[in-house]
């Protein structure tokens, strides 16, 4: 496995063509209040250039019955990302993946092979708890996010071991701006992380 590796908070075209240069496995569009909410038909706009390469990934949380909407017939995602709970009230459209953010070990939901593990907060850069994350990349595919970035993401990759990583503000020249150098130094290191995984299993 080379590691999953998703660019999230795509703002403008240029970060989308940085996470594809770089080699991103997957780019995520955020629709939650955020300096980074985009607009399902501006996600889908910017998403052109990497349908058929990547999946792209609609961020949301608590979203209501008519934001899914839009985002589901304007955007048209490859996978929904949200709060675990609430895929508890959410009908996924054929061919959308769920992809459950979790918190703490307590809200890891039974039937999901694959989450994203998060900070306490999302999209505020605050570091997940790694202890926890590793106890539960044990048991299923999880994808770590929370804080990470080019400096931390081998040592989070080391502890670990997870399916991938995501990382959003981390990579940022500004707050909701993405750093193409940045983006390019994450997914180089990450890669490598990977490799040294590999090379001891």
């Amino acid at each position: 496995m080379k590691g999953f590796i998703k660019i999230c908070g795509m703002t403008d075209a240029q970060a989308v063509h940085a996470a594809l240069e770089a080699g991103a496995d997957a780019i995520g569009f955020v629709f939650a209040p955020s300096v980074r909410r985009v607009e399902p038909a501006a996600a889908a706009e910017l998403a052109r250039p990497a349908r058929g390469r990547v999946p792209c990934i609609a961020v949301t949380q608590h979203p209501d019955r008519a934001q899914l909407e839009a985002i589901f017939e304007v955007f048209r995602p490859d996978a929904l990302q949200t709060d675990a709970e609430d895929f508890a009230t959410i009908g996924l459209p054929p061919g959308v993946v769920a992809l459950p953010v979790v918190r703490d070990a307590a809200t890891a939901p039974a039937g999901s092979l694959r989450i994203l593990f998060e900070g306490p907060k999302s999209g505020k850069g605050q570091v997940a708890d790694w202890s926890v994350a590793q106890r539960l990349a044990g048991e299923r595919e999880l994808v770590l996010a929370g804080g990470l970035n080019p400096d931390n993401v081998a040592a989070a990759i080391a502890q670990v071991r997870p399916y991938g990583v995501d990382v959003s503000s981390g990579v940022e020249a500004s707050p909701g701006r993405k750093s193409p150098a940045r983006i390019a130094d994450f997914v180089t290191r990450a890669r490598a992380a990977y490799a040294r995984l590999r090379d001891k299993e």
